[in-house]
């Protein structure tokens, strides 16, 4: 039954909304999460689960279970391009299985993939399983599938919100003191809070822009067909079928993306349909059951103009909307639910005002248009390039067309996948709840990663023992650590947060390396992983909390 008052509403069960509901839940809020959908979704949809993600997912307890799920543990997930999945390979960017991760972590997780995390490749529908399974462990959560949102109204110091049963018509209102929402593309909350996408709306390329079909299909048949090894991600470079095809279960259970052309007509496609398109990226007569499919549009940059407005919030694709490449769009909507989550939580807990819920915006839009702006560089790189009529002959001049463009996407490739600066490296220099140091950040550039400690960034990581992370050890909301040969200097700022009501674990690290590290004796790392201060002393304590607490901090004698 859904109450009758909470302190948040969520509209949307997506990865973001499930995230957030996680993020409150975990912290005690009440939370009531609605989704007019039957239940999480059964298509495959977002693949690419990055580094950062994972991390996150460790924080609250469950990144081995998202690891053992998706493909099977010694199915390799590179990338590969092909003139058709049965013809000439082109170009491979290789990537390990999902069961050597715990074997090279701590072999590859360093320099620019100092984390405690690899990525992980799994469809969105296992996630949100998860997600969802995790959230609803938390006694303040109310989860609601089969429920829409119908209006809302901002009282200035409460939400009231109109929910309907989709299957009965019964409307119930409810009051919150914070909506948010997580609910896609068309979100409801965004346009009834008057806020509009800027961007584009649409890209032309030869591939990756305008209108695409998803196919959701099983086809065993498909491994026995294909000459070639196993790809977690295969790519089509031809003249009539272009097309991306993800490795759902790594058994024949795929999701294959082609672009439309101009003569078909979404609106009337078949299964039987579908099953051509597929056999013509295949490129050999092959048996597939359709399960599912879909238009879609792609080519998009979109970014709301706002993601704040009174009481409401936007998070996830009701904030931003981008071309899928990179996989930006799900692990940005992670990271808006992290950011929310414990700054939410605070205001609500009376730890801090109503100022720091301003901050999101302030912080997370940029990154938004940061990883938009990544995603189409992305995305122009793979579908601006034409196929040329020769790639296909088994001629002298095919061969050397095939070279020319398998070196392009070899190149193409590792642009694309392995981005450790885009994962770890965004930053919130610009936040008011950041307190500079004057020392300037590394560079924001996609293929490479630079660990610092300069506040505003994400807390450099460090392995402790054989398995153990840093990261394992920070506190469930904040963390001083202490990795200097003078910890006992840190006492004024302890006894300035615990006036503050600062939920503050103290941690005693010191490692000369942790020092060289993080260049400081001291560090306040926030609940989402960022260095929020860092110093080698403790002066002008007050200034140092109310500043990162959102700008009037109470002190309690």
């Amino acid at each position: 039954m859904i109450p009758n008052e909470c302190s948040v509403i969520i509209c949307g069960g997506g990865p973001c909304g499930l995230m957030l509901a996680n993020e409150l839940g975990s912290r005690g809020i009440s939370t009531v999460l609605i989704d007019d959908s039957p239940s999480t979704t059964s298509n495959a949809q977002a693949s690419a689960t990055q580094a950062r993600t994972m991390e996150h997912y460790r924080r609250l307890g469950f990144a081995k279970e998202i690891r053992s799920l998706g493909l099977p543990a010694d199915y390799h997930t590179d990338v590969a391009y092909f003139t058709r999945f049965t013809g000439y390979e082109l170009a491979r960017f290789p990537l390990p299985a999902s069961g050597e991760s715990s074997k090279v972590t701590r072999k590859m997780l360093s320099g620019s993939w100092s984390a405690a995390e690899l990525p992980h490749r799994i469809s969105q529908m296992w996630v949100e399983k998860v997600l969802l399974d995790h959230a609803l462990k938390y006694p303040s959560n109310s989860i609601h599938f089969n429920h829409e949102l119908v209006s809302f109204s901002d009282g200035g110091d409460a939400i009231t919100a109109q929910i309907q049963d989709v299957r009965s018509g019964e409307r119930k209102p409810i009051r919150a003191q914070y909506l948010v929402g997580t609910d896609g593309l068309n979100s409801l909350v965004r346009r009834s809070l008057g806020i509009e996408y800027v961007g584009e709306a649409t890209a032309e390329r030869y591939f990756m822009g305008g209108r695409m079909l998803s196919i959701h299909l099983n086809s065993p048949q498909f491994y026995n067909v294909c000459p070639h090894d196993n790809a977690w991600m295969y790519v089509t470079i031809n003249q009539d079928r272009r097309a991306y095809m993800i490795a759902v279960n790594g058994t024949g259970e795929f999701e294959l993306n082609t672009q439309l052309q101009d003569h078909e007509d979404e609106t009337k496609i078949t299964k039987a349909d579908a099953l051509s398109m597929f056999q013509a990226a295949v490129g050999k007569p092959i048996n597939a059951e359709i399960l599912s499919f879909g238009a879609w549009e792609t080519g998009r940059t979109l970014l709301a103009k706002r993601m704040h407005r009174g009481r409401a919030f936007l998070a996830g694709d009701s904030a931003h909307s981008f071309t899928p490449t990179g996989g930006m769009g799900y692990n940005t909507g992670i990271e808006d639910a992290v950011n929310l989550g414990w700054k939410l939580a605070t205001v609500i807990r009376g730890r801090a005002p109503e100022s720091l819920l301003s901050t999101y915006e302030n912080e997370r839009r940029p990154i938004a248009e940061r990883n938009g702006n990544y995603a189409r560089q992305f995305a122009d790189a793979l579908g601006n390039t034409p196929a040329p009529p020769e790639l296909e002959t088994d001629t002298e001049e095919g061969a050397a067309t095939r070279k020319k463009i398998g070196d392009y996407y070899n190149r193409q490739a590792r642009q694309e996948f392995d981005i450790p600066g885009v994962t770890f490296g965004y930053r919130y220099d610009d936040s008011p709840i950041i307190c500079p140091d004057g020392t300037v950040p590394p560079p924001d550039v996609p293929n490479v990663y630079i660990p610092s400690a300069c506040p505003g960034g994400r807390a450099p990581h460090f392995w402790l023992g054989p398995e153990g992370s840093l990261y394992d050890e920070f506190g469930p909301e904040w963390t001083l650590l202490r990795c200097g040969e003078r910890p006992s200097e840190a006492i004024p700022l302890i006894r300035a947060a615990k006036a503050a009501r600062l939920d503050l674990k103290i941690l005693d690290l010191p490692f000369p390396e942790l020092r060289y590290i993080y260049e400081a004796d001291f560090a306040l790392i926030r609940p989402d992983q960022i260095v929020a201060w860092r110093g080698n002393s403790c002066e002008n304590v007050h200034g140092i909390i109310t500043t990162i607490t959102g700008g009037t901090a109470t002190f309690l004698d």
